[in-house]
Formats: C-alpha cells, sequence, structure tokens
C-alpha cells in the first residue's frame, strides 16, 4: 500500500474514457494493464499523490437499458456528444453490480498492474464505492433481500417508479431525501446489521486493490438522514451509526486505508467524526465559483483541523467544467487558492487543458476539444511549485487584508501564510475583476530571530519574482499589496541574502 501524505493531491480519470481514447491513439485493444508509460506520465503531473480511476467496477446491464429508454438523460448524452452512438453508452458507473473490474477494462489482473504502475511512482490509487444502493441485477438483489428497504406488492402496483417486485420480494428503489427515486438502483436499508457486516466485507476486499475509496453520496446513510429518508420503513434506528460500525472493521484489516466522503447539507463535521478522513468541501466551491471574496474568507475562518480534512476542488465528475464556469483569469486565481488551502486537493482530468463538455458519467467517449496548452502549463508549474516548496507541511493561517477609508477594495483580496520546516509563506489572491489593494499584517512577530534579519526577500514560488522588505514593515503596518484583477502572489518570506 502507497502511504499518501496527510494533505494528498488526488488526480481524477474517467477510466472507461480515458483508455477509449488510448486504444484510438494505439490503434488496438488495452486494457489498465496495457497502458504505456508515457499515458501513465499524463495523469500524474509532479505533485500528484494519487490517482482516483473513477468507474472501474462491472456496470449493470439492467440499469443501461433503463437508461436507454430514458428520453432525458439521451437528450442529455446527445447534447455532450451528438454523434454518440448506442454501442458508446456503457451505462452508470454508479449503477453497480458487482464490485468486480469490469473485463472490459481488463479485469482485476488489468487493475493490478495499474496498481503496480502507480505504486513505482510512489502514487496511490483511489477507486469508488456506492454505500447507498446496488443495480436491479446484483446478486444481492436475489441472495440477500433481508439487506434492502422494503415495500408490498400493492405499493409496487401502485408506484412501479418507486419499488422494485422481483417475484420474491418488493424492494424499494434507491433515492435521496428531496428528489424521485432512480430508476436503476435499488435501496440498501442502512439499518439492517447485515448489510452493515456485508458492506464491511466488500469494502475490506476492495482495501487489498487499492490505497483508499471515495465514497458515493455518503450522508445518505447517517442514521438521522437515513430516517428522514425512509421512517419506519427502515425499521428503528441502531444505537450505532453506520459509518463507524462500518469503518472499523475494515480498518482493522487495512489501517492506512483513505476514506473520502463525498458529502453535502453541511455534514461534513459530522462524517469527519464517523471516521472519515476527508470529505467534500462543496461549500468553498459555490463560494468560489458564485459568493462575493467576504463569503469565501467567511468560510475559511473555520479550524485549521477540520480545513485539514476538507477536499477543496473546482469541478469534478458532477460538476460543470470550471473552463465553462469561470473566465479564464478567475478560473487561475481559484485554482492558486485551492492549491495552496489546506485539506486534499481534488484536479479533474481535462481541467488542466481547458476542457468544456461535462460529460455524462455515462460514456464511453467525449467530443474532440482543442487543448489549452498554457493552461496545462500554468497547472503543472501551481502543483509543481507547490509540491516543490514544501509549505502546506507547516502550520496554516488565515490573514486579515486592511484597507483605509476611501478604498474599500482590501475586502476583494484573500490572503493566507504557511510556517513549518520548510519555511514561510504568503498568498494573496485577488478574487474580483478589478485592481485590490490591501496592507496585509504577517504573522511572525517583530523580532529579528523569527524571520534571521531585520529586511526580508520575498520570492516568487510560482514565479522568478523577487523585491525586499524591512521586517518592521511586514510585522508592524503589514505588507502592501496591489493586484491586477485577479492576479495572485504566491511567495516564500525569508531573511535577505539567503540561499
Amino acid at each position: 500500500m502507497t502511504r499518501l501524505p496527510g494533505q494528498p493531491i488526488v488526480y481524477e480519470v474517467n477510466t472507461r474514457v480515458w483508455l477509449h481514447e488510448l486504444r484510438h491513439r494505439a490503434g488496438r485493444p488495452l486494457g489498465l494493464g496495457d497502458v504505456p508509460k508515457e499515458a501513465w506520465d499524463e495523469i500524474t503531473p509532479y505533485g500528484v499523490d494519487a490517482v482516483w480511476l473513477m468507474g472501474v467496477w462491472e456496470r449493470s446491464p439492467e440499469g443501461r437499458v433503463i437508461a436507454l429508454r430514458d428520453d432525458t438523460l439521451r437528450a442529455a448524452f446527445a447534447r455532450a456528444v451528438p454523434d454518440i452512438g448506442v454501442d458508446e453508452i456503457a451505462g452508470s458507473p454508479y449503477c453497480v453490480r458487482r464490485y468486480e473490474v469490469d473485463a472490459s477494462l481488463g479485469g482485476p489482473e488489468g487493475l493490478a498492474a495499474a496498481r503496480a504502475e502507480l505504486d513505482r511512482r510512489g502514487i496511490g490509487l483511489l477507486l469508488d464505492y456506492v454505500p447507498n444502493h446496488v443495480a436491479p441485477d446484483s446478486p444481492w438483489v436475489t441472495n440477500h433481500p433481508e439487506y434492502f428497504v422494503q415495500g408490498t406488492a400493492a405499493e409496487a402496483r401502485q408506484d412501479p417508479a418507486a419499488y422494485l417486485d422481483t417475484g420474491a420480494a418488493v424492494l424499494a428503489r434507491g433515492r435521496d431525501p428531496f428528489f424521485p427515486p432512480w430508476p436503476d438502483v435499488v435501496q440498501l436499508n442502512a439499518f439492517e446489521p447485515r448489510l452493515r457486516a456485508a458492506t464491511s466485507g466488500v469494502l475490506t476486499r476492495i482495501g487489498r486493490a487499492c490505497d483508499g475509496v471515495r465514497c458515493d453520496m455518503a450522508m445518505l446513510l447517517m442514521n438521522d438522514v437515513f430516517a428522514r429518508t425512509w421512517g419506519e420503513r427502515a425499521g428503528t434506528p441502531p444505537a450505532a451509526e453506520f459509518w463507524p460500525a462500518v469503518l472499523d472493521g475494515v480498518r482493522r484489516a487495512h489501517p492506512g486505508m483513505l476514506f473520502v466522503a463525498e458529502a453535502y447539507w453541511d455534514l461534513e463535521w459530522d462524517l469527519q467524526q464517523q471516521g472519515f478522513d476527508f470529505c467534500y468541501d462543496k461549500r468553498l466551491y459555490d463560494r468560489l465559483l458564485h459568493e462575493s471574496p467576504g463569503s469565501v474568507h467567511e468560510h475559511l475562518r473555520a479550524g485549521e483541523d477540520y480545513q485539514r480534512r476538507l477536499v477543496r476542488f473546482l469541478e469534478n465528475h458532477d460538476e460543470p467544467r470550471a473552463a465553462a464556469t469561470m473566465e479564464r483569469a478567475k478560473e487561475r486565481a481559484a485554482a492558486v487558492a485551492i492549491a495552496t488551502l489546506p485539506g486534499a486537493t481534488l484536479w479533474h482530468e481535462g481541467q488542466f487543458t481547458g476542457r468544456r463538455v461535462q460529460l455524462p458519467v455515462f460514456l464511453d467517449r467525449r467530443p474532440d476539444e482543442p487543448p489549452d496548452t498554457g493552461l496545462r502549463g500554468f497547472h503543472e508549474r501551481l502543483l509543481a511549485g507547490v509540491h516543490r516548496s514544501g509549505m502546506r507541511t507547516g502550520r496554516w493561517q488565515l490573514l486579515e487584508c486592511t484597507g483605509w477609508p476611501d478604498n474599500p477594495t482590501h475586502r476583494s483580496l484573500l490572503a493566507w501564510s504557511w510556517s513549518g520546516p520548510a519555511g514561510q509563506f504568503l498568498t494573496v489572491v485577488n478574487l474580483s475583476g478589478h485592481p485590490s489593494q490591501a496592507r496585509i499584517r504577517l504573522p511572525w512577530t517583530g523580532k529579528q530571530s523569527e524571520l534571521g534579519a531585520e529586511v526580508c526577500e520575498l520570492k516568487g514560488v510560482l514565479n522568478g519574482d523577487r523585491f525586499e522588505r524591512p521586517v518592521a514593515e511586514l510585522t508592524g503596518p503589514g505588507l502592501f499589496v496591489d493586484l491586477g484583477a485577479w492576479e495572485t502572489y504566491v511567495l516564500s518570506v525569508g531573511a535577505a541574502g539567503a540561499a
């Protein structure tokens, strides 16, 4: 097992689409065990700690048939890829029939070869797990109906969209509290002790093939959420929560296995307390895209220990492409922010080259889009610069930006510092489309011994910028900054003349 750092950088890859393109490039069939070295190089740029191979498990043939009959889905497929063929619609990776690597991807042997290739590079492997539901043709449906939320034959007749009548049992279709049932999945019962034991067993087996899992919609299995969703139908809530009961057993077999929760509804803290190493920071995503710099600043006031266990991102397979939601300069500013904040960072394959089409996860092929080589170069410099600096091995602190009565532009600036064995670092981000100025007092005291001299040199981590300032200014009135629209500073701060 590859040991991942405390705040890993994760790179998400749509496995089927990636292999489709590699096959086209090579002109021959390819599975995960046949991926050439240069293709692994492309998805493991310097600074990446783990690759998330999204969608490796056996998809449901029955779920695919249901998707093909859905006119709304078919319209979405055609919008994304106008010439998509039926044979290029694989079905949903979150409608899992079995947790076995799909044979078309190379099966378990192909995944083992992929993991070995990543391990040689010191890169970890993350895979998916869907705890809330399974496909209607999952073996569990026939062999273990007791794992599922039950219905009656009358309910199945009255509302066939909400129930599946297998002939031997009537089972509820999967759902969350806010939307109608999903037609292609069957609802597991989070309160059922035998289901909890089975879930722990599946995750323990998955743990032999990877270094961590991303758990889809993890909050749906929390006792209070599940009770609100299913009421008396789920039975009496047990004293123990679902996730501690499941994860404790897995961690006995795989102590270093990483668990990442897709989480919403402000339940990140609760899921951290229930055993997850990291939870999605959807709030930060929404604030960066749609709210004011002040809103982002307030979000970042949370405790550092909590923030270190969040996953920062600007896109993933569930969200629109960053290049389609932000102008180019804003996208770069936001990328600098999430790359230098505490926590795990999630990047999505295609994000670095400016892809704009959000691809439905059902599809094996995406449209051709010209790569933005300048954007890719920027992201690679960003990841490499932050990684080489070692800043994220230190302690993080949010800083205050102050202004003047006749100049409120300081409110558009965000600033934070890192301090530790690798040195002192400062990030300043202008989250606005206009120039902004501020004073930023650095958190190190005015004593010469703290920064090693009376004069400090500030060096650009991502470029060759260098300038000097008196320590008394940095720790007194504060560093004066003047940033253009969407501009950023990422600086190391040290004694002038130091090597």
